[in-house]
């Protein structure tokens, strides 16, 4: 679906429905290279649409690269990947991470190409829900959000626009250093982060990936290789600013 010269190229546009439709009952297209992959949904979540759209491509099209379900940041060089599944704060993670210096890859991917197993950026706006948008905006109140919306499950969401720098190093891969998989637990339990075996990891890593199947034997190699050359460890927090200590502390030596 991607041309040919560019894999991770992709026009996307969201469209409404015609005829009586637009009367009685506003729904939104998705159009992916000239296609429409999906049955048309309410036009109020047009805005989450696109976000799923993209999400779509990358995970299931761009296979220039294995995909894995990851926030990315990148410091000194060095990428720090966040592997969770969604609702584990990563993004609200990611976020506050890029607020503090770190520069943004992605809150949703970590696209490794699996000949230098190098990791390339996708600083796109970060999706924070609920109550990730209090907590993010309390801690930078000069931070850019898009308008308030509702999506699919009925959650809000808002985009917050990646820092300039980010933006303009777009071009800039990094190697991967740290394999982090944080789990945020309510009600401000004690910030712990342990290192964690590597078989473990790739396990929960391949599980995480969209695309290594469809890559063959190369996309298996490309997570194990990934989790053979980085540190790995589990992360649980309560405090965001305790993870963020944590995380300061692991990736200084």
């Amino acid at each position: 679906m991607a041309r040919a010269d560019d894999p991770g190229h992709f026009d996307i546009a969201i469209v409404s429905s015609g005829g009586v439709r637009r009367v009685w009952r506003r729904q939104a297209n998705l159009v992916i290279n000239g296609a429409r992959p999906f049955l048309p949904l309410p036009a109020d979540i047009a805005g989450a649409m696109f976000e799923w759209a993209m999400n779509w491509c990358v995970g299931n099209r761009a296979l220039a690269w294995v995909s894995v379900h990851a926030a990315v940041v990148e410091r000194h060089g060095r990428a720090l990947i966040l592997s969770a599944e969604s609702g584990a704060g990563k993004s609200t993670l990611c976020a506050a991470l890029a607020l503090a210096g770190w520069r943004l890859f992605s809150d949703e991917f970590a696209l490794v190409d699996p000949s230098t197993l190098t990791v390339a950026p996708l600083p796109r706006p970060v999706s924070l829900k609920e109550a990730s948008i209090e907590v993010i905006g309390r801690r930078a109140p000069d931070a850019v959000f898009s308008r308030e919306g509702i999506d699919i499950e009925h959650h809000r969401f808002v985009h917050m626009r990646p820092p300039s720098d980010s933006v303009a190093r777009a071009a800039q891969t990094a190697a991967p250093r740290w394999i982090v998989f944080p789990r945020y637990v309510a009600g401000r339990a004690p910030t712990t982060i342990a290192p964690l075996f590597k078989a473990h990891a790739l396990m929960r890593l391949v599980d995480q990936s969209f695309n290594y199947n469809n890559l063959g034997s190369s996309g298996f190699t490309t997570v194990a290789d990934l989790v053979r050359r980085s540190e790995c460890y589990v992360l649980e927090y309560g405090d965001l600013d305790d993870a963020l200590a944590a995380l300061d502390s692991m990736t200084a030596v």
